[in-house]
């Protein structure tokens, strides 16, 4: 099912999302200070491509006051804009029936956009 589900979400939409994702990848790591934004992104834009079967987890490593830092500076740089599309694409997916699965992938998108940093993504079991 979850592979069918990709399938899908791939073709109206995930695609596009991915891109985008890739896009800001590309153009955060060309600057120096935004290489850390840029490997979080790329992080995303994995998890867009392929969002049914993964969850998203706090990382053992993710103690530190840094990963507090960076998901604050996060949030201010375009976090909040990411995670409010999500939600907005979950909330207008949710409506309809056939949307209600891509929009809670929608959902999990906007909860790792807004705070990427310290979160790991795994296959769920």
């Amino acid at each position: 099912m979850k592979i069918l589900g990709n399938i899908i979400w791939l073709l109206f939409g995930g695609i596009i999302t991915a891109i985008e994702y890739f896009i800001a990848s590309v153009i955060l790591i060309i600057t120096i200070i935004g290489i850390p934004f840029g490997i979080q992104t790329i992080k995303l834009g994995m998890l867009a491509l392929w969002p049914f079967g993964k969850t998203t987890v706090q990382s053992q490593r993710s103690s530190g006051c840094l990963y507090i830092l960076f998901n604050i500076l996060w949030i201010f740089i375009g976090g909040i804009w990411i995670a409010l599309s999500h939600f907005i694409f979950g909330i207008i997916l949710l409506i309809t029936i056939i949307g209600i699965p891509f929009g809670l992938q929608h959902f999990k998108l906007a909860a790792l956009a807004l705070t990427p940093f310290g979160r790991d993504i795994i296959d769920k079991k």
